[in-house]
């Protein structure tokens, strides 16, 4: 996730001098050196830095007194108070704090803090960063809120924070982000001398707003205004206009810096630690200290060159790391392996590798205990290259994800610094990113090696102790160390991929999309850019004068919500839909699985195990968990993947309502346990239950609004989600709802359970003690609020649902290998498992499958699986 946090240098400094000025005293050094703002400053930057999840960061200062602003109203800023002296010598220090912690910061003249972030955070927009976060005490920046970025402004000190969305915006002042310079320009705003309009204030300014949109339309209809306000605004419309202009945040400055520049590598302990020293802060030094003190050690190295070493330093528990480069570790070269143990720090080169059975046995050996970072990794990295790993019963990775699946990433760096060991470097800085991604000196990737298998050392006692403590060991031991075995045998093995039934489906989309294009021009009776948003605003709001359902800040929005509900306004949105569906088939699965395929004609997918906060596995390289079902055209895909020979099948097993099973077994819900147990159509018995008819009176429609219900429950879906889905209107929808629960009153007790334990503990749990965080249940924000209490429901259900099918997968590879069967377990896509199976072992795979998966857990009510087979994937649903 890319994430760029703008902060407000110049706000957050004088708000930290004068909350602690205020009280008389001073907060100075030895040496008389005022440090009271630095001192605030600093426990926020170490708050942000330690706790808040983010790649890119940057403080943003003032220049100086003049700004271009300056050249339009000389007055801009006139009646402000001379910056305190004590204050003007603090702010070289957090300058220099910024640069001890590796933060960049940025000033430029003639603009203010406030232009830089307008910038930077619009050139992030439209770039790929997920989420942009404002953090000032200035409201001027809520301008700035859209869909990607948030403001934070400080509420009370510095670190509790109001997030502005553009929804809680709307909530507190009823006005939409562009709304916010027209609110400066009609109530002015004395700290930067901006006049607006005289007498009125932000109550009477909002009214205004309110029913007038903007300051130049409150102009055009000043006669609707009466007395001393229909005065006021005559007589001050420029200075309205002015002062709007001047609150006007401008975001296309000329930067001489780029986002790259903002990227963030964490800040060095010693150096903090001195700058800390320097200031006499010395709680903080105290707390630095104790931190710190694991990088005291000068960690060394042996190279080992003579394999005649290798059986003295290879031992029983050592700490290993495979080295590798290359972004995708199917393809990637194995640089050599870091040993760590009581025999000392080595690194065993490559060259040495391929030239040692000793290392070979050792690696292989299931009764050779060992330590490692991301076994699934290793394991197929070393396949690619003739070699193996087994008896790794410490996995840092999965130990750290099981912890937190928040703080679980794949940099070694990032999950060894939430457990304050400091003493590596991110991979990034060894190897570089994208177009300066090279291969260091031997010696630096040699001892980055080294230095991650002692921190391996270090950090596992701690680790398996926070395991116990959670009750995690089990998870950790039975189900997710076991699983990255089975998970690196099915990226190694792969699928075979039918290269010819690719084009063959390729031509057909191609053929396809032309002739959607032909209807298109015609029925808007114009050709233009189809895919283009901007275009394709114009032919259906101005050419065609369709409805307008929502803007933005370029034009009209045409996402697929918009379209959606303009479906039935003119027979080219239905063109338009399909023309995206299939364009996106073919660039996505057509062309983008192409360059895919190996040597071996096979698909070799990454499933990411340590990624997903539910506990499900993801899938890249490509993600063959996302080939969309929905349309004819996107189950066709399926048909390109196939058995490694033709004789063979393709089987899948899906885990029949196993959401909804485990909702009946959580709940201990009577009517839902009852029904799943004499094997009803569970949606039959709802609708039979909701609308209280017999079985046979169930209509389609009753059923299908069941459904509905029954999955949308597992979400904690509201009334107003039930009444989008069903096409009702919210009252129906809060009916259906309401009956549900009276049906199933155990759901209702348990989904206000799991709401209430959660709030208390912050997290939730599933039937196997995985845990996930949930920090949005104490957000004043009501919608997060709403978003956690929803996560608190679903989460217990799905995080199950995920750890069911992970022990499926563990307890079908187990008895495959038993059975000496060839046939092999290809894919997991949530809740259906994918298999090669060879001709003569169908029969004995469709038994061993489903009664694996069935007998995985013991629940109240019984795990159903439904088993297909045929010679392709497609065939085979």
């Amino acid at each position: 996730m890319k994430k760029l946090i703008l902060i407000d240098g110049n706000s957050l400094l004088f708000r930290a001098f004068y909350a602690t000025s205020s009280r008389g005293t001073i907060l100075k050094s030895s040496k008389g050196l005022p440090t009271n703002a630095l001192f605030g400053f600093t426990n926020m930057m170490l708050h942000i830095l330690d706790n808040y999840q983010f790649s890119h960061i940057l403080v943003a200062f003032d220049a100086g007194k003049t700004t271009f602003r300056h050249e339009e109203y000389k007055e801009y800023k006139g009646t402000r108070k001379p910056i305190p002296q004590e204050l003007i010598e603090q702010i070289p220090l957090a300058k220099q704090l910024l640069d001890v912690m590796r933060v960049k910061r940025y000033e430029l003249n003639l603009y203010e803090a406030d232009d830089i972030i307008g910038t930077l955070s619009l050139q992030a927009e439209n770039k790929d960063f997920s989420e942009v976060e404002i953090i000032s005490s200035d409201k001027d920046l809520l301008q700035l809120v859209s869909d990607k970025v948030h403001v934070s402004l400080t509420k009370k000190g510095l670190t509790e924070l109001e997030t502005y969305t553009i929804e809680h915006l709307f909530d507190v002042y009823g006005l939409t982000p562009e709304q916010i310079i027209d609110l400066k320009g009609l109530m002015g705003d004395a700290s930067d001398n901006i006049p607006g309009i005289p007498g009125v204030g932000e109550k009477t300014a909002l009214k205004l707003l309110h029913e007038y949109g903007s300051v130049e339309n409150l102009i055009a209809h000043v006669d609707n205004l009466t007395g001393k306000l229909k005065e006021s605004v005559e007589n001050n419309t420029q200075q309205a206009l002015l002062s709007k202009r001047l609150a006007t945040i401008n975001r296309h400055i000329p930067l001489d810096i780029t986002l790259d520049d903002t990227l963030y590598h964490d800040y060095d302990y010693m150096q903090l630690l001195d700058f800390f020293r320097s200031v006499e802060f010395h709680s903080l030094v105290k707390k630095m200290e104790n931190e710190v003190s694991n990088l005291q050690e000068d960690i060394k190295y042996e190279l080992v060159l003579d394999v005649s070493k290798l059986n003295d330093i290879l031992l029983d528990d050592s700490y290993i790391i495979i080295e590798t480069f290359g972004l995708n570790y199917h393809k990637c070269e194995i640089l050599g392996m870091a040993v760590v143990n009581e025999k000392g720090n080595f690194f065993i080169p490559r060259n040495v590798f391929d030239n040692s059975l000793v290392i070979d046995m050792f690696l292989r050996d299931p009764l050779v205990k060992k330590n490692t970072f991301d076994l699934k990794k290793a394991k197929v990295a070393l396949n690619w290259q003739g070699f193996d790993i087994n008896g790794v019963n410490f996995d840092l990775l999965i130990a750290s994800y099981i912890i937190n699946p928040a703080i679980s990433k794949e940099d070694f760096r990032i999950i060894s610094s939430y457990f304050n060991y400091h003493n590596v470097q991110y991979d990034e800085e060894i190897y570089g990113k994208n177009t300066k991604y090279h291969l260091p000196d031997a010696n630096i990737y040699q001892l980055h090696a080294v230095k991650k298998a002692y921190a391996l050392k270090k950090l596992k006692p701690l680790i398996i102790e926070k395991l116990k403590e959670n009750d995690q060991l089990s998870l950790y031991l039975d189900l997710e160390l076991p699983l990255s075995t089975v998970l690196a045998e099915m990226e190694y093995n792969g699928i075979k991929i039918d290269r010819q039934i690719l084009e063959d489906l390729g031509k057909e989309l191609t053929f396809r999309i032309k002739g959607l294009e032909s209807e298109i021009y015609k029925l808007a009776n114009k050709t233009f850019n189809i895919a283009s948003p901007k275009q394709l605003g114009e032919v259906l709001f101005e050419d065609l004068h369709l409805p307008v359902i929502k803007k933005t800040k370029t034009g009209y929005s045409t996402n697929s919500d918009v379209l959606e509900k303009l479906f039935s306004s003119h027979p080219i949105i239905e063109k338009i839909m399909e023309y995206r569906t299939i364009t996106k088939l073919h660039s996505t699965y057509v062309e983008g699985l192409k360059p895919m395929i190996f040597n071996d004609q096979k698909i070799h997918t990454i499933f990411n195990q340590a990624l997903t906060a539910t506990g499900r596995l993801s899938s890249i390289e490509p993600n063959l968990q996302n080939i969309p079902i929905r349309y004819e055209e996107g189950r066709q895909i399926r048909k390109c993947f196939i058995p490694d020979n033709p004789e063979d099948y393709i089987l899948s097993a899906d885990y029949s309502q196993i959401e909804l099973r485990i909702l009946a077994h959580l709940s201990s819900a009577h009517n839902l346990i009852e029904a799943f147990n004499h094997d009803l159509d569970i949606h039959t018995k709802t609708a039979m239950d909701i609308f209280g008819v017999s079985k046979d009176d169930v209509t389609p429609l009753m059923r299908r609004q069941a459904k509905a219900v029954n999955f949308g429950i597992i979400y904690g879906i509201s009334a107003f989600g039930l009444s989008e889905n069903l096409g009702i209107d919210t009252k129906a929808a809060e009916k259906f709802i309401d009956k549900y629960l009276c049906t199933y009153p155990g759901i209702k007790d348990f989904m206000e359970n799991i709401v209430h334990l959660a709030k208390i503990n912050g997290y939730v749990e599933t039937i196997f003690k995985r845990r996930r965080y949930i920090p949005e249940l104490t957000s004043k924000n009501y919608n997060e609020r709403s978003f956690g209490e929803r996560t608190a429901m679903n989460a217990p259900i799905q995080g199950s649902a995920a750890d069911i099918i992970k022990i499926a997968m563990i307890n079908v590879s187990e008895r495959l290998k038993k059975e000496q069967l060839q046939s092999k377990l290809l894919i997991q896509v949530h809740d259906e498992l994918i298999f090669t199976v060879k001709k003569d072992e169908l029969e004995i795979m469709k038994q061993i499958v489903k009664e694996e998966m069935e007998n995985a857990v013991k629940l109240q009510v019984p795990l159903k699986v439904d088993i297909n087979y045929g010679h392709n994937w497609y065939d085979a649903k």
